[in-house]
């Protein structure tokens, strides 16, 4: 099957790119990377009657290094991360998460803020952000507005996007040196899309520790004070699996086997954090 007619633009600038999409007379869709919208149009789940291409704009392949933080571009891709043409400021979890996205001609093309934007809950970089304490970036109408990556997806393949908004760009806090993190998904083979995912991430200097449980049937469940999830961390690793059930359980993933599955998950994320 083949995508039904509709008009192509690829605006040279994001005011141009806003002015498009912000005609409430057609239905729009942006392009990135395509690896998500490209199947979508193929098999009429979508029938745009105008496509914009973004991915000729210079601002959102730009990459912004700041004190604390890195600004990265929406139209940067995975392999860009992979890499290292995006500096690595997580001690190599952005790195890592990317390599594991997909397939190598996925990751060329695809980008991160296509990624966030389709809002699957199995998507690597959905959980690695929430994990660092990724931000997004949105420009539309009524000017700029920057949300939690977490906050900004809603639910299952539904992004915080309002009418003729874009999402411009992800912030990245930079981990401190003594920062600890964690990541596993489980997949029956590589390039196919996660049936759980846990995240965890200590920054001592910072305060920060989180936890994160991805591939959920809609957002994920972020647990901001992961502490409670392994005592102190400084003698021998205890997590506790009984918590970690209990909270996922509270979060409305009551399927004793699909929340063992999850937990477990998170357990294995810890444990390399703490003997990588």
């Amino acid at each position: 099957m083949k995508p039904v007619n509709f008009d192509y633009a690829r605006p040279g600038d994001v005011a141009a790119a806003l002015t498009l999409i912000g005609d409430e007379s057609r239905s729009v869709k942006i392009m990135a990377g395509s690896q998500s919208l490209g199947p979508m149009l193929n098999m009429r789940l979508v029938q745009p009657d105008l496509v914009v291409d973004i991915t000729g704009i210079a601002e959102l392949r730009k990459i912004e290094e700041r004190s604390d933080e890195i600004v990265v571009g929406a139209c940067v891709t995975h392999a860009d991360f992979e890499d290292l043409r995006v500096p690595d400021v997580t001690r190599g979890a952005l790195p890592s998460v990317a390599r594991g996205i997909a397939y190598r001609a996925v990751r060329n093309r695809g980008t991160i803020g296509g990624s966030i934007t389709h809002a699957d809950p199995s998507a690597d970089w959905i959980s690695i952000l929430a994990a660092v304490g990724g931000k997004v970036t949105l420009r539309g109408p009524a000017g700029s507005r920057t949300l939690a990556v977490e906050d900004y997806m809603l639910g299952a393949l539904e992004a915080d996007l309002q009418p003729g908004e874009m999402l411009i760009s992800v912030t990245v806090p930079k981990l401190s040196p003594s920062a600890r993190w964690g990541y596993y998904k489980s997949c029956r083979k590589t390039g196919e899309f996660a049936h759980a995912i846990g995240t965890f991430m200590v920054d001592p200097e910072r305060g920060v520790s989180r936890a994160v449980i991805g591939a959920t049937e809609s957002r994920p469940f972020v647990f901001k004070d992961a502490k409670q999830l392994i005592g102190d961390g400084k003698s021998e690793l205890r997590f506790d699996s009984q918590l970690a059930a209990d909270l996922v359980d509270a979060e409305g993933m009551t399927d004793p086997l699909n929340r063992q599955t999850h937990v477990a998950a998170l357990r294995r994320a810890i444990e390399r954090a703490y003997t990588a």
